[in-house]
């Protein structure tokens, strides 16, 4: 493949991941969350009603900053609250109301995903997951060298 189909295929794919965050956020729109208290209620929702602080940092894709505003707002609401575990961690819980409140927002989300993974073979589902996977495996290996060669390039 030459310089300029590559660049088309990586410009595809840009568009594809913005559009797939598009949908996220307006289904938190629809719902009337922000984005980080979507992904919050989703990550409780799919993890019975818990979740390590660290794995939401993790998965975010956002700022500690916006994790913990997000659920400084959801604990003011009675949605979540936290505990100590394993004694340097913290644990995220729904409350009752919040587990109420998470299955009319992110409930419905992880149902619009799996009746669109219905439509789906079971061989597309693996093939989607293997080549993600690897794309974000080999990304990730590319962006720590482009840190390696920068670190490198601020000693000299």
């Amino acid at each position: 493949m030459n310089r300029e189909e590559i660049q088309e295929k990586i410009y595809r794919i840009n568009c594809l991941t913005e559009e797939t965050d598009s949908i996220y956020h307006q289904a938190a729109v629809q719902f009337g969350l922000s984005d980080s208290s979507l992904l919050i209620f989703y990550m409780l929702y799919t993890n019975k009603g818990q979740c390590r602080l660290s794995d939401l940092y993790m998965v975010s894709g956002t700022s500690k900053q916006t994790v913990n505003s997000a659920i400084r707002k959801m604990e003011k609401e009675g949605m979540v609250y936290l505990e100590m575990y394993d004694g340097k961690s913290k644990m995220v819980y729904l409350t009752e109301k919040g587990k109420s409140y998470a299955e009319k927002t992110a409930g419905k989300l992880y149902e619009a995903e799996c009746e669109t993974f219905r439509e789906w073979t079971q061989e597309e589902i693996d093939q989607y997951l293997q080549l993600t996977e690897r794309y974000n495996r080999t990304l990730r290996k590319q962006i720590l060298q482009l840190e390696k060669k920068g670190e490198q390039e601020n000693e000299s």
